[in-house]
C-alpha cells in the first residue's frame, strides 16, 4: 500500500521499497500530500519530519510501528446560522477593512484561447463551477456578532466581455486585475472575456484571496474545463460530489485547534512553541534598500524574473540529499547567507507559505488553506555551508510539526511593534512549488481550443522581498532547472539592485553546490566588475606591498 500511495503522490509508475522519496522528486509538499494518504489509507499519521528521516517505504512502515492515532479527519457538518470565517479569512477580511478594496489580494489567472469558443456553454460552466465550490458563491456579513460567511444558495459570476482592440489588451486586463472586491455583496469571483479578434479571445478569472490560494487556482481552471466540455455536449458534468465544503474547513479548524488559553489543545501547545521559538525576533530586516523605508506602504510591486540552469539545479539537489534536506532548504540558507552577507545580522526569519491542505478530502477544493510559517534562520558564528543547512533543516522539520497555528493568531500573541509600513514578523518571504501551471492542467482539456496561460501580476507587492522558484524535472525525475521570480516593493527598492539580489543569490548557489565546505564569511557575493571596482578602483593604490 505504501508503495502504491508514494507512486500516487510522485507520479511515478512504481516505488521500490529502498526507493528514496526525495530522489524521486519528492519535496515538503508532497511530504503533505503522501502524510495525508497514508492517513486515509493506514489510519496513521507520520509527522513531516519522519518522512525526512526515513524517506523510504521500509523506512516508514517501519517509522509507522510507533505512530499512535491520527487528527480528526475534515468531514461535512450540520451547519450553524452563524458559520465563522477561518483564521485565515478573518486575517483577510480585517485587512479589507482596515486597508480598503483592492489588488492586493486578488488572485489572477488568465488564459489566451485560440478557436471557436462557445459563450454560452462558457456561461453555463461558470454556473456549475460556484455550484460545486460553495466558496466561490459566499459573501462576508457583519452584525452586531462579526462577521460570518454567508452562502448563496443560487449565484453565478457575470461573464462581461470586453472588446479589445490592437494594443488595448494590456492595459483592459491589468486595470481588471487591479479591481477590489467588495466582500460583503460582490461574488468573490469575477470573470472577463477579452475578445480579441475572430475565434481569438482572453479568459480572466480574478479570485479574491479569502476564497483562494495558489493551490486553488489549478483546481478552478481544471474544473470550469470539465464543465465546459460537457456543456458542449449538452449535458451537466459528471462530477463526483465533494466530500466537504469550505465552510466545513472553517468549522473543523477551530473545533480541532480549540482554545487558544488551553495549554493541552493544539492551538496552546502549538502556541507555546511558536512564542518559544521566535522570542526575540528581530521587529525588522535591515535591507539593502534604495530609499528609506515609507510612513505607509504603497504595496506597489514590480517583478524581475530569471533562470536556474539545469546544471546548478543538479549540484543543489546533490547537496540536498548528501545532507538528508531538501532543494528548499537548500535555496532558504543560501539566501539567509546572501542577506547577512549584505548586513542583515545574523538572525534571518524568512517567511514561507505552506499548502494547509493537510487532508484528502479538501485537496480539490476550491479555498483558502495556505497559512504561513516564519522560519527563523540563524547564520551567527560563520558556520560552513553544510552546519548553516542541517540549521535550517531542523528549524523547518520543527515548524512543519507545529503547522496548522494561524498566522493570525501568532502575531496576535507575540504582539510585535505595529507598523503600516512593514509586514509583522517578518518581510522576505520564501516559495517554492514545482512547475505545475494551469496550463498544464488544460493542456488539451477544452475541446477545439488551444489554451495558453498568459502572465498576469496585480503589480503588488506585500513584503519587501519575495522570492519564488519552481522546480522542473525530466521524465525520470532528473533536475531540469528552476523557474525564478523576485518581487520587490518599489518603495524600497529600484530594478537594477533587485536584479544584483538575484545575481548574488545565484552566484551563492553555485558556490555552495560546488561544496557545502565553505563558509558563509567566505561566500562572493561580488560580481568581476564590482570586484574590480571595489579592490583595484576606489581601493587601489598604485603601490607593491613588500615582505
Amino acid at each position: 500500500i505504501l508503495c502504491g500511495l508514494f507512486a500516487e503522490v510522485l507520479g511515478v509508475e512504481r516505488v521500490g521499497i529502498d526507493d528514496s522519496f526525495f530522489e524521486l522528486g519528492g519535496h515538503s509538499l508532497l511530504a503533505t500530500q503522501l502524510i495525508s494518504r497514508v492517513r486515509t489509507a493506514l489510519g496513521a499519521e507520520p509527522t513531516i519530519r519522519q518522512v525526512f528521516r526515513t524517506p523510504t517505504v521500509a523506512g516508514l512502515a517501519a517509522a509507522l510501528r510507533s505512530v499512535d492515532g491520527t487528527r480528526r479527519a475534515i468531514t461535512a457538518r450540520p451547519r450553524p446560522e452563524r458559520t465563522p470565517l477561518s483564521y485565515a479569512q478573518q486575517r483577510l477580511w480585517f485587512l479589507d477593512r482596515l486597508e480598503g478594496p483592492g489588488a492586493t489580494y486578488n488572485l489572477p489567472v488568465a488564459l489566451n484561447l485560440s478557436g471557436p469558443l462557445d459563450r454560452e456553454a462558457l456561461r453555463a460552466s461558470l454556473a456549475d463551477l460556484t455550484a460545486r465550490h460553495e466558496a466561490l458563491r459566499t459573501v462576508f456579513a457583519e452584525d452586531s456578532e462579526g462577521v460570518h460567511q454567508v452562502v448563496l444558495a443560487e449565484a453565478r459570476p457575470e461573464l462581461s466581455v470586453v472588446r479589445a482592440g490592437e494594443g488595448e489588451l494590456d492595459r483592459l486586463v491589468a486595470e481588471a486585475v487591479r479591481a477590489g472586491f467588495d466582500l460583503s455583496r460582490e461574488l468573490p469571483l469575477r470573470v472577463t472575456l477579452f475578445e480579441t479578434g475572430e475565434d481569438e479571445h482572453v479568459l480572466l478569472l480574478l479570485l479574491h484571496h479569502i476564497v483562494g490560494d495558489g493551490w486553488a487556482l489549478p483546481v478552478l481552471a481544471e474544473d470550469l474545463a470539465a464543465a465546459y466540455t460537457a456543456r458542449l455536449g449538452g449535458s451537466p458534468p459528471d462530477w463526483s460530489p465533494l466530500a466537504v465544503q469550505y465552510a466545513d474547513y472553517a468549522l473543523w479548524q477551530r473545533e480541532f485547534l480549540g482554545a487558544q488559553d488551553d495549554a493541552d489543545s493544539p492551538m496552546g501547545r502549538q502556541l507555546a512553541y511558536w512564542t518559544d521559538a521566535l522570542r526575540a525576533l528581530p521587529e525588522e530586516l535591515t535591507l539593502p534598500t534604495d530609499r528609506p523605508r515609507p510612513a505607509v506602504s504603497s504595496y506597489r510591486g514590480e517583478r524581475v524574473e530569471f533562470e536556474v540552469p539545469a546544471e546548478l539545479h543538479s549540484a543543489i539537489t546533490h547537496l540536498a540529499r548528501t545532507e538528508q534536506a531538501s532543494v528548499f532548504m537548500v535555496v532558504q540558507a543560501a539566501f539567509a547567507a546572501l542577506l547577512s552577507r549584505l548586513g542583515a545580522g545574523d538572525d534571518i526569519p524568512i517567511g514561507s507559505p505552506i499548502a494547509g491542505r493537510t487532508d484528502d478530502a479538501v485537496e480539490n477544493l476550491v479555498g483558502c488553506f495556505v497559512n504561513t510559517l516564519v522560519l527563523r534562520t540563524d547564520t551567527s558564528g560563520n558556520p560552513a555551508f553544510a552546519d548553516l543547512l542541517a540549521r535550517v533543516r531542523e528549524t523547518d522539520l520543527a515548524a512543519y510539526d507545529h503547522q496548522d497555528l494561524p498566522f493570525e493568531r501568532l502575531v496576535e500573541a507575540i504582539n510585535p511593534e505595529r507598523s503600516l509600513s512593514r509586514h509583522p514578523l517578518f518581510q522576505v518571504m520564501l516559495t517554492f512549488d514545482t512547475e505545475q501551471t494551469v496550463h498544464d492542467r488544460l493542456d488539451g482539456a477544452m475541446p477545439g481550443l488551444t489554451v495558453t496561460e498568459r502572465l498576469t501580476g496585480t503589480g503588488a507587492a506585500k513584503f519587501d522581498l519575495v522570492l519564488g522558484f519552481a522546480e522542473r524535472h525530466t521524465a525520470d525525475a532528473r533536475p531540469a532547472g528552476m523557474r525564478g521570480a523576485l518581487v520587490f516593493s518599489a518603495d524600497l527598492f529600484d530594478e537594477g539592485t533587485a536584479r544584483g539580489l538575484v545575481d548574488r543569490l545565484l552566484r551563492v548557489l553555485a558556490q555552495v553546490g560546488g561544496g557545502a565546505s565553505v563558509r558563509v564569511g567566505e561566500l562572493d557575493v561580488l560580481g568581476a566588475e564590482e570586484w574590480r571596482r571595489v579592490v583595484v578602483g576606489w581601493n587601489g593604490s598604485g603601490r607593491v606591498v613588500g615582505s
